[in-house]
Formats: C-alpha cells, sequence, structure tokens
C-alpha cells in the first residue's frame, strides 16, 4: 500500500501548501484521545462518518486516513464477529499482537485478557481490534538469550533448559527455532577461544539431540555453512543484487542508504545487522524462523530451475529476512546466503563437537549408553583428553571414509559413539573418501632422514588433476576430484576406458590416479593448463580435443573390500596385477624403489621428473615397520594439540630447578624420553583418508635454494580459516610498474607463515578486518584502508580487507604461469593477461627496502622469458593464483 504522502502528491492538483506530515506515533496518540470520549460501537461510528475528507479538493491528511482506515477496520471487525467470517484478504497489514512497550497498541478481542495495560488506555480501547504495529527490536527471540551455551560441557545440563525451549517451539510450529542456532553463531562468532566455539557447538547439539532430533541434521549443515556434500551440486546460486533487494524492502531502505551501510561495513551481514537495529516497526509480525525452515528454504533457493527461477529464489530470501526476528538472525541469515558464515567453525570442529555431545547426550528412546559427565570431570586432564579422543577418532575416520552428514547423523542418532559407525558408515561406492595427503619436505636431504632404515618409492608427481574413480559390480563408474567434486561429465572418455583396463576377476573398485593431459601419438605430457581448457560438462567423445591419460597409483577398493589397511606395497602389487596397461591411455606411474641408502639414484630420478615436466615426487613407505623409531619429528614443529587439550609441556635438557621436598624428587623426572614416544605415531604403509603424514612425502622443485625470489608489496588480505580465522590467510602481493607508478597484483599467498607472523602482522595492520580504517589492537592508527587504492591494479575476487601499502616481502615460487586474473605485467608477454606466481611462499620481511625498491613488472616478464628459454611450454601452466596449489601444501586445521 502507497503511504498516504506518496498518493497525495500522485493526486494532488491544489497549489496551496499541503498539511504538515504526521508520524504514525501521532495518530496513535490521536487514537488513544478519540477512543477515550466514546466508549460505544455507535460513537465510533460517528466518529468515522466526521473523519471523512473536508477538503474541497478531496485531499487527505495523514491523520483523517489513518482515522478513516481504523472505522473501517473497526466496522469489518464487528461485522465478522457477528458473521464469524474471515477478514477481507484485500488488507495490507496484519494485526499483530505486540511483543513490548507502549509503542504499540494492543490487538485482542473482549475474550482475551490484556496484559498489565497502560493506565492512559481506557477500557474501551481494550475490549476493541484496532490496528497495531510491532517492534522490530522488540521481535528478538529472548527464550535462548539465558542459555549458557558456551559452559563447559561437562556442567552444562540440558535437561534444565530444554522444558522451557520446547515450550517455546511448540507455540512456533514445534521444530526447534532458529534463534537457537544464532544464539550458537554469536557465541562462536565472538571468542577465538577453540575450547569455547567447540564447547558453544557441543551444547547446541546436545540440546538438539534430548530437545529436538529431527532438526540435528539441518542444524548441523547450516552450522557448515553448505546444504549438501560437495559430490551433490547444489548451489544457491544467488548474487549480491537478490540480497541487497531483500534487505532494501525489509528494512525499508533505499539505495543511498544501504550503500553507505555497505560501504561502511563490508560485510552483507553486518549490514544486515545494522539495517535491521535501524527498522523502527514493522506492519507485519515475524513468523518464528526454525531451523527446518531455514535449511528447507535454502534447498528450495538451489534447486530452483528453469523460467521465473529468479523470481522463485528472490521471494524465498525476502521471506526469511522479513521473519529474522532481531539484528542477530538477520546477520546470519544474510552471512548463510553469502555462504560466508565466519564462525570459526569447519569441519574437523563440528566432528569433534558431535563426537563429544554423542558420548553426553542421547536422544529420548535410545537405548545407547553415553558417559556420565559427572564421573568425566572428576578425571584428570589427559585421562578426559583420552576418552574424548577416542570418541573424535571414530567420528573423525567414519566422516574421512564416508563424507556425508545425511549418513552420519541419523546412525549417530540410533547407535551414538561406538566401533560399529565404521561399519555403517564405512568406504561406499559412488561415495567419495576424502584423499590422503603428503607432508612436504625441503629436499631430498630431508625426506632421505625422515625416512631413514625404510624401503620406500618415489614415484613422479604429475602436474595433472587428482582423480579418485569407482566402478561398481554393474559397470557404472563415478569420477571424483581431490576436493570430492563429481567430474565424471568432464571425462567421458575415461568412463569409456574403464573396461578395457578392467581385468578379469575384477567386479568392483576404487582406484586413485592423476588425470593427465597428454599427445597421443607420442606420449608426451602437457601441462595443466592445457587440461584445464577441457569444457567441463556434457562433454561429448567425438567433441574431445584434447586428450588424456590416467596415471594410477593407488588401489583403496577391490571386489567389495577395503585396502585402507593394507601396506602400500600390497596395494601397488593388486593395482598392476589386476589391471591392464593401455599406452598413452591407462597406466601407472612412473616409479623407483629405493632406501635411504640410495641417494644418487633418487637424485637422478627427480632430475628426471623434473625434465618429463612434473611437479616432483612422491616418496611413499612401502611396509608397515611399527616398532622402527621415527626420527621425523621437528623440534620447532610440535604434534598440534587437539580442541579442548593440551598436551604435556615438551621436555627439554635445560636443568631444572631443585625441589625442596626431597633430595631425590630430581632423580625421578630423569626419564623424559617416554612421553614424547607415546606422542610419536610409527610410519604406517596404510592408506589414511584425510591425513597428512610423513609416510607420503613430496618433494618438489619449488623452492630450491638456487631459485629466484621476488621482492613484493601486500596490497589486502582475506579472513583466515579454522584456526587462522582471527588472522588474514591469504595475503594478496603485488609487484610495482615503473611506468605507471602503479601496484599490480600478482598472486595470493598462503605458505611460509608461522603463528608469531601471524600475530605480528595482525598487531602491524590493526583493525578489526571490517575494513573501516578504525583503531588498531593497541589503540593507534591502523594500516588497513575502507577501499581499494586507486594505484592497485586487481579485478579479481574482493578481499575482506585493504592493506595500506609499505612493507616488502621477499618471497619464493616454483614459476611464472600467465594468469587471466592477475594484471602483473599485462601487456610485456600477453596482450590481454598478466603473470602470476606458481606455489608462492613467504620468505622474510625486507626491512632494508621502501616500496619503490620493489620487483618491478619488468623483471617479472624477464624471469618469465628466462623460463620459457630453458623449458618451453612451462610458463603457460595453471592461470593462476597459486592459492588453489597451496591448498595441497596448507591444511586449514
Amino acid at each position: 500500500m502507497s503511504s498516504p504522502a506518496k498518493k497525495r502528491k500522485l493526486n494532488s492538483g491544489a497549489k496551496e501548501k499541503s498539511a504538515p506530515a504526521r508520524g504514525l506515533e501521532y495518530f496513535f496518540a490521536k487514537q488513544r484521545q478519540n477512543a477515550s470520549s466514546s466508549n460505544t460501537p455507535s460513537s465510533q461510528e460517528s466518529m468515522a462518518q466526521s473523519s471523512q475528507p473536508s477538503d474541497v479538493n478531496g485531499h487527505l491528511t495523514d491523520e483523517e486516513l489513518a482515522k478513516k482506515l481504523q472505522a473501517e477496520w473497526d466496522a469489518e471487525v464487528r461485522g465478522t464477529s457477528s458473521q464469524n467470517t474471515p477478514h477481507p484478504q484485500n488488507q495490507n497489514f496484519d494485526a499483530v499482537v505486540p511483543e513490548a512497550g507502549p509503542s504499540a497498541l494492543e490487538t485482542r478481542t473482549a475474550a482475551e485478557p490484556a496484559p498489565s495495560p497502560s493506565p492512559q488506555v481506557p477500557q474501551a480501547v481494550k475490549t476493541t481490534q484496532t490496528l497495531s504495529l510491532s517492534s522490530a527490536s522488540a521481535t528478538a527471540d529472548q527464550v535462548t538469550a539465558s542459555i549458557p551455551l558456551d559452559e563447559n560441557p561437562l556442567a552444562f545440563e540440558p535437561t534444565k533448559y530444554i522444558p522451557k525451549l520446547q515450550e517455546t517451539w511448540a507455540t512456533e510450529g514445534g521444530d526447534a527455532s532458529y534463534a537457537l542456532l544464532t544464539r550458537c553463531f554469536v557465541l562462536a562468532n565472538g571468542t577465538q577461544s577453540r575450547i569455547k566455539i567447540v564447547d558453544t557447538l557441543v551444547n547446541t547439539i546436545r540440546l538438539l539431540i534430548e530437545g529436538d532430533p529431527a532438526s540435528l541434521l539441518p542444524a548441523v549443515w547450516l552450522a557448515t555453512n553448505a546444504i549438501s556434500p560437495p559430490y551433490i551440486s547444489m548451489e544457491l546460486g544467488l548474487g549480491g543484487a537478490a540480497i541487497s533487494k531483500a534487505l532494501k524492502q525489509a528494512c525499508g531502505l533505499d539505495q543511498r542508504a544501504l550503500k553507505t551501510l555497505y560501504d561502511k561495513l563490508g560485510d552483507p551481514g553486518d549490514v544486515a545487522f545494522e539495517a535491521k537495529k535501524k527498522q523502527s516497526f514493522t506492519l507485519r509480525k515475524p513468523k518464528p524462523l526454525t531451523i527446518k525452515g531455514v535449511f528447507q528454504s535454502l534447498v528450495r533457493i538451489a534447486t530452483a530451475q528453469g523460467q521465473g527461477s529468479g523470481d522463485v529464489k528472490q521471494r524465498f530470501v525476502d521471506r526469511l529476512l522479513q521473519d529474522a526476528r532481531g539484528g542477530e538472525e538477520s546477520r546470519y541469515i544474510v552471512r548463510t546466503l553469502c555462504q560466508h558464515l565466519r564462525i570459526g567453525a569447519v569441519k574437523t570442529t563440528m566432528l569433534i563437537a558431535l563426537s563429544r555431545a554423542f558420548l553426553l547426550s542421547k536422544p529420548p528412546g535410545a537405548s545407547f549408553p553415553i558417559q556420565n559427565a559427572q564421573d568425566l570431570a572428576k578425571l584428570k586432564k589427559d585421562e578426559l583428553a583420552e576418552v574424548w579422543a577416542r570418541g573424535e577418532e571414530l567420528v573423525k575416520a567414519s566422516y574421512a571414509r564416508h563424507p556425508d552428514y545425511n549418513d552420519l547423523i541419523p546412525v549417530l542418532l540410533e547407535i551414538g559413539i561406538s566401533d560399529e559407525l565404521l561399519i555403517r558408515c564405512g568406504l561406499t561406492i559412488h561415495i567419495p573418501l576424502r584423499p590422503m595427503l603428503g607432508s612436504i619436505t625441503r629436499d631430498l636431504s630431508e625426506m632421505l632422514t625422515k625416512l631413514q632404515g625404510r624401503d620406500f618409492a618415489c614415484e613422479y608427481k604429475y602436474d595433472g588433476q587428482r582423480a579418485q574413480v569407482h566402478c561398481d559390480t554393474n559397470g557404472k563408474v563415478s569420477i571424483f576430484s581431490r576436493h570430492l567434486e563429481l567430474m565424471t561429465d568432464k571425462y567421458p572418455d575415461l568412463v569409456a576406458l574403464v573396461p578395457k583396463f578392467r581385468g578379469d576377476g575384477v567386479e568392483s573398485f576404487i582406484m586413485e590416479g592423476e588425470v593427465v593431459a597428454v599427445d597421443r601419438a607420442t606420449g608426451e605430457l602437457k601441462n595443466f593448463q592445457t587440461l584445464t581448457n577441457r569444457a567441463r560438462k556434457d562433454v561429448a567423445i567425438g567433441a574431445i580435443t584434447i586428450d588424456v591419460c590416467l596415471f594410477a597409483f593407488d588401489l583403496m577398493y577391490l571386489n567389495g573390500e577395503s585396502l585402507l589397511d593394507q601396506p602400500f606395497r600390497r596395494r601397488r602389487d593388486l593395482l598392476r596385477s589386476l589391471f591392464v596397461e593401455i599406452p598413452h591411455h591407462f597406466t601407472w606411474v612412473k616409479s623407483l624403489d629405493a632406501t635411504s641408502q640410495d641417494s644418487e639414484p633418487v637424485l637422478e630420478f627427480f632430475k628426471s621428473a623434473l625434465e618429463n615436466k612434473c611437479e616432483g615426487i612422491m616418496v611413499k613407505t612401502l611396509d608397515n615397520l611399527p616398532t622402527l623409531e621415527y626420527r621425523g619429528d621437528e623440534p620447532d614443529q610440535p604434534p598440534e594439540e587437539p580442541p579442548g587439550t593440551k598436551l604435556p609441556p615438551k621436555k627439554t635438557n635445560k636443568p631444572k630447578r631443585p625441589k625442596t621436598t626431597t633430595p631425590t624428587s630430581t632423580t625421578t623426572t630423569t626419564p623424559t624420553t617416554p612421553p614424547p614416544k607415546t606422542r610419536r605415531k610409527p610410519l604406517l604403509a596404510t592408506y589414511e583418508p584425510d591425513k597428512r603424514l610423513d609416510s607420503w612425502l613430496k618433494v618438489k622443485k619449488d623452492y630450491g635454494t638456487t631459485s629466484d625470489t621476488l621482492d613484493l608489496v601486500p596490497v589486502a588480505g582475506w579472513h583466515g580459516q579454522g584456526r587462522k580465522a582471527q588472522w588474514w590467510s591469504p595475503i594478496l602481493l603485488a609487484v610495482r610498474n615503473e611506468e605507471t607508478g602503479c601496484l599490480g597484483a600478482v598472486c595470493k599467498c598462503m605458505s611460509g607463515f608461522t603463528d608469531r607472523f601471524y600475530r605480528e602482522n595482525r598487531a602491524f595492520y590493526g583493525g578489526d578486518g571490517d575494513g573501516d580504517g578504525g583503531e588498531g589492537e593497541e589503540g593507534g592508527k591502523t594500516n588497513i584502508l575502507a577501499r581499494k587504492p586507486g594505484f592497485v591494479d586487481y579485478d579479481g575476487p574482493e578481499p575482506d580487507v585493504w592493506f595500506e601499502p609499505q612493507e616488502v616481502w621477499e618471497v619464493a615460487f616454483a614459476d611464472v604461469t600467465v594468469s587471466p586474473t592477475y594484471t602483473a605485467a599485462i601487456g610485456l608477454v600477453k596482450e590481454d593477461r598478466g603473470l602470476s606466481l606458481r606455489f608462492p611462499r613467504f620468505l622474510r620481511k625486507r626491512e632494508d627496502k621502501g616500496i619503490e625498491e620493489a620487483s618491478t613488472s619488468e623483471f617479472l616478464a624477464g624471469l618469465w622469458r628466462k623460463q620459457e628459454a630453458k623449458a618451453p611450454g612451462v610458463g603457460e601452466k595453471k592461470g593462476g593464483d597459486g592459492v588453489e596449489e597451496a591448498e595441497e601444501d596448507v591444511m586449514e586445521e
């Protein structure tokens, strides 16, 4: 409904000055006065008649129009109550019961009791229905605000809060409210403590397990910022315009006000929070959001297709923001729609929280045993850590083999934490397992030291795409990427090849290999950039112009039996004996078996890998030797402690202070070797999904001691994930353009940083990461800019913060690559493309250099030309930002 002021402007032909605009508060004050002067329906009717426009030109002031509408409403209500008929459908506002405050009039019938009416409102007003407004600030859910979700799970008692929660949920449809999940997000986002984040998730999950088990699965999806496993493509497909439009409609903002908030805050969720706070009233009481309802809305948004799907998505987004109660719900609804939740809880954190929650709670009617929280509270810290670790290992192992919450959560609700979990949610054909990862070594000598006394295999590390090939007994084939994305349609030629290389007696299998672009006639390997030029979807075999070869290197499943617990030598022998090699189509990775004494053959093998355009070599332990001491732990890299636990302090050779108890107290502490040995795991040759172990080592050409380095300028950063959530990682780096004076973006760097560096970097740039240019951590001026500087050339994804360019960092790299994203040296080697760095790695800050001494675009282009002269074709590798490759080398948790 158009506002009276707007209607008056459209219909007005008079020249005299119109009456001053009246606000809604003025209308309600006048309404109270009119109601107090007449207590009978007839007097109200006469009031309505007297409220007809007196202006000769037929204009209505705000007050007169509101009185007229109120009188019509009262007449309709009286007619409805006598005839028992519904309200007319052409009304544009609803009668709602205000949550609190005198700013909203009450809407009730005479049969409904009025709680504590204001003394100046006569009884006659309470016995009639009136138009009402709901205060936007008063609509936020207050039930969950007092629940201490961040309390220690061993002290938290869900039974104290579930009855009240269920009573509230019953009035709102019976399902768990989204307000509970919002409360969890707020507390998790408000702390940097991993322990507190885990505790908050554990307590929230326990409330859902015991109070509303049906809402647990959608809650887990929402908390992990996803709606489906990665191998099922379900994208929301929403742009910023849809969210902005919904915010303007839900909060009554115009484009200028919305842009002002975006420029100030940057984060869409924070914009929604501020917009909701500025919204004083709403003519429609929000329908409380539920966890199920929000998740189902997201699924419907993702599955909307065809003509008109954009309007369908927009309606769902509008309704979600209209029904969000309070600023926090609005904040996290928008962040969920943007798929950037920013609560510091990722996959590993959720799995830990699930395991601890199901050790302490079970749904009504379940029979599996749980731990007594009071008994656990009496345990010592290391004993409690051991109890937690057993459950966490089971849940993590199950998820690594079967990464789908749609299957994991129902089984947990049925059987809890038990060994049966690995059977019920184990390795399954056509559901990808999370791949095993290799640790990084700086050079061959370090690798030989780590694997001293063991037999190992060296394999070419091809410059292709890692692929996981599944085939069942019916011959159905599925191919998955290392990120578990389904890419069967991308490689129909490999699908057609499976029956040819599958040997006799092979009924079903899961195989892992590297897909590499090749010259079919000569077998010459091509670079990754060539492979990326293949179409991604609906590829027809007859239309394929880029041929590929599958280089297989592991076998994890054969004829219904898992091979994960078999040593690598056994898995490799089965792979090579049961499958048929087809030259230039399907073969094995080139390999060399060696020991730590064979340094010369290993070095020659490494050189041959580089000459054949490979990235380096993979080194894998062949056999299980659990009794052999492992010497790979480095003093400066202690094992990472899991969230919620703390490892014993590392033993040193420093003299200890003598204790005053007895002279023998120092002698009792001398055996310092057993504790570290208990934390060391033997190097086993088994396949460990989703783990990065030293039984697989990567030796790459990336950071050789003779390689060139560049002096780059940090210009922007993104919020980190997992344990790096409070820091910036990756960081955007740039080179200097001598001709224009601009800084051209060259790569994102996320490798080579230490925790100490992250802390110092955050202290140096200051601010809270919102890009508002506020004060730093120590109250000083920050080095963060509100927007991109005009002298920085960058057209890629928008960073979370822009830095004031003033530092120079020395960065190592593997190759210089042609990039469609980065602008460094654009026009110097390619007309429309710049240059980027492959595998950038931070080395040090150049305190002796200023920005004017940073590496130039011309120098970068010279490195590219020198590289091309040495190895033609190498420079056209992955079109580059360096981060996608670095994800192999950096674990977020």
